[in-house]
């Protein structure tokens, strides 16, 4: 992010959210929350001091893809599907080859 005056970049910090907070965004309990994070559905940004987990803004599109695909997928399938697209897209951000 630039100013306009000073061109100056400013470092804007990256919002996250506690389990509570996913919990009351969305229509997931605690308990799902942590059991999607245990199976690797999601995975948290960070943790706090305190052992908390802390999730970035990319967790709400993931839940809502788990959300669409636990419609006709079970978590299994949902977990092998989500992982695969994981291990296409890495090697991409890093400049090397996808892997089909």
């Amino acid at each position: 992010m630039r100013t306009r005056s000073t061109g100056v970049m400013l470092r804007v910090p990256v919002k996250l959210y506690r389990i509570g907070d996913l919990v009351r965004y969305t229509p997931f309990s605690r308990q799902t929350i942590h059991n999607y994070t245990t199976m690797g559905l999601i995975r948290e940004a960070e943790w706090t001091q305190g052992g908390h987990r802390l999730y970035d803004e990319s967790v709400f599109e993931r839940l809502g893809r788990i959300m669409e695909m636990k419609k006709t997928k079970s978590l299994f399938e949902i977990r092998k599907i989500l992982s695969r697209e994981e291990q296409t897209v890495r090697p991409e951000e890093n400049g090397g080859p996808i892997n089909n």
